[in-house]
């Protein structure tokens, strides 16, 4: 059995620095796995099981990493798709509902001055009447 050494120095929002017995590299952490120079992992939610992969070695080096990095592009450009429509329905909601809201106050507005006028009109006549 062999003995290996492995320390993380952390870093911001994430970032750190691994120092091994085969040298230093860096990698990001994040709640749904970790990615650096030599692979990546994902967290599944069960507790003590992950999802490890390297980046491959020869002639298919790098050829994992673009597949990962391009799903995982895929992924956030998708959420914030989802965010902008989501916000976009919300801000055209709110646009429907301050509309009608005025048309309300605007139209009991000019009908209570409508009474008012037809009020003042009938006091007018009655004088004018005596």
């Amino acid at each position: 059995m062999a003995f290996r050494y492995s320390k993380r120095i952390g870093g911001d929002k994430g970032w750190g620095l691994n120092v091994s017995g085969s040298g230093i590299s860096s990698s990001y952490r994040s709640k749904y796995g970790s990615i650096g120079a030599k692979g990546f992992s994902v967290r599944t939610g069960i507790p003590g099981l992950t999802f490890r992969s390297g980046w491959g070695r020869g002639k298919d080096k790098g050829i994992s990493a673009l597949i990962f990095l391009t799903i995982i592009a895929a992924l956030f450009v998708v959420y914030i798709t989802a965010v902008i429509f989501y916000n976009l329905a919300r801000l055209l909601w709110w646009g429907v509902v301050k509309t009608y809201h005025l048309s309300l106050r605007l139209y009991y507005k000019w009908r209570e001055r409508r009474e008012l006028e037809q009020s003042m009109l009938l006091v007018d006549t009655e004088k004018n009447s005596r």
